[in-house]
């Protein structure tokens, strides 16, 4: 009885964050506490173990971050000079800013990087009058498809490489690197053909571009230094963050309160936080307790557990099973629990006599990070942008990106299905 309430108040809650009727931060909170009224668990257990402290203060860190820098005028700054990189080219930019995003991604987190170029493509699109949406949509699509590269570049890699002791920063980059290159090559042709029509930019527009000085858009304050050196360190944290073994979200709070300590004089901290995006933070506290009602009653685990049955053990149909199967719902679901339920069962596979277990957690990452593509709910990073863009007004329609992003993720995990298997399972059916 409770575990078919628990999947009731879900799917009535994504239906509703679906059809945009009311606000999804208010939508995925009263979710939340609607697992808490019927009893499926208590707030303690939701406070502790469900909601993800970690994701949420590194959102909120970083977002601080955000915050004070844009105020010193940085990021029109940097917008300018791309946009004059490509002479106010929309195909060019497209692929500069996602190949810029995919990359970003691959070595720092995914969420990090969307952070910090959001507010630069907001400020292009606006200088050139052309819709932000496509834009806004490849940066979600990139920085899923590039922090699929590392272990550091999604929250799913981090979680495979803290479980099994071999999977190194390098094995991630070796192993999953090369694929990662193919299906973003592709991905990108596909998305610069949609987009082909609807980006063009009158010369009038391009004249007037390069009339702009970038530096005229910098305020040449004691901010502006140190908003760039806080910057600028906490992102070599991040990249160093195999060698000083200090976690990210550690990282970002202290890049955030150092900055407010630097420029407190000039922004005051009151004010800076009336600026967060407390709707973003507030939709991933709703969405982590939706999901913890899901795990509590063992949903996520039995479709795990469901699948060990399913394929008898056999190594080339379970790694394609979990590559598929992951890659779907984690469009759908958010990936972090799900692959949370995952790596035990991986690891009880030995049991059923596989030794080689390495087949099954590439295909455990490819389909967490990949499919985070399919809807704006599949991933951190997605919900980041959504909630950047919807304070700048350009709302991003969950219909919209689900025509754009789902047949990404069934192209993404077509090519990763024949990588897989030709260089990791074709031994085991010959």
């Amino acid at each position: 009885m409770l575990t078919t309430l628990t999947v009731i108040i879900f799917l009535i809650t994504y239906f509703v964050i679906m059809t945009e009727k009311i606000d999804r931060a208010l939508a995925a909170g009263l979710g939340g506490v609607a697992m808490l009224i019927v009893g499926i668990y208590d707030i303690n257990k939701a406070f502790l173990t469900y909601i993800d402290w970690n994701t949420i203060s590194l959102l909120f860190a970083m977002m601080l971050i955000v915050i004070i820098t844009s105020q010193t005028g940085v990021f029109e700054f940097v917008a300018i000079i791309m946009a004059k990189f490509v002479k106010g080219r929309p195909i060019p930019l497209l692929i500069v800013i996602s190949t810029l995003t995919a990359v970003g991604s691959a070595f720092l987190a995914n969420v990090t990087m969307v952070l910090l170029l959001v507010p630069i493509i907001l400020t292009i699109v606006r200088m050139l009058d052309i819709p932000a949406i496509p834009y806004l949509i490849t940066i979600i699509i990139a920085s899923n498809i590039g922090g699929t590269a590392t272990l550091i570049g999604d929250p799913p890699n981090i979680m495979i490489g803290q479980a099994v002791e071999h999977l190194t920063f390098n094995a991630f980059i070796t192993h999953l690197s090369p694929i990662v290159l193919i299906i973003y090559a592709v991905v990108l042709i596909y998305l610069i053909a949609i987009y082909w029509p609807k980006l063009q930019v009158d010369t009038i527009d391009q004249k007037k571009l390069a009339s702009i000085k970038a530096s005229n858009y910098l305020k040449l304050t004691p901010a502006l230094p140190k908003s760039i050196f806080v910057l600028l360190l906490t992102i070599a944290g991040f990249v160093l963050n195999p060698i000083l073994h200090i976690d990210l979200t550690s990282v970002a709070l202290a890049g955030a309160l150092l900055l407010l300590l630097l420029t407190h004089d000039e922004y005051k901290p009151d004010e800076v936080f009336k600026q967060v995006e407390w709707g973003t933070l507030f939709f991933f506290v709703g969405l982590f307790m939706l999901i913890g009602g899901l795990e509590e009653v063992g949903v996520i685990d039995e479709l795990a557990r469901g699948m060990v049955f399913y394929t008898e053990g056999d190594l080339p149909k379970t790694s394609m099973l979990i590559l598929w199967m992951t890659g779907i719902l984690s469009g759908f679901v958010d990936n972090i629990p799900f692959v949370a339920a995952m790596i035990p069962m991986i690891i009880e596979f030995k049991d059923y006599g596989m030794t080689n277990l390495d087949p099954l957690w590439w295909s455990l990452a490819l389909g967490a990070c990949l499919g985070g593509n399919g809807t704006l709910l599949g991933a951190s990073s997605n919900l980041v942008v959504a909630g950047l863009a919807a304070k700048e007004k350009e709302h991003i329609n969950f219909i919209e990106f689900l025509k754009v992003g789902f047949p990404i993720v069934i192209i993404s995990l077509g090519i990763s299905s024949v990588y897989v298997y030709f260089r990791y399972l074709l031994n085991f059916t010959m």
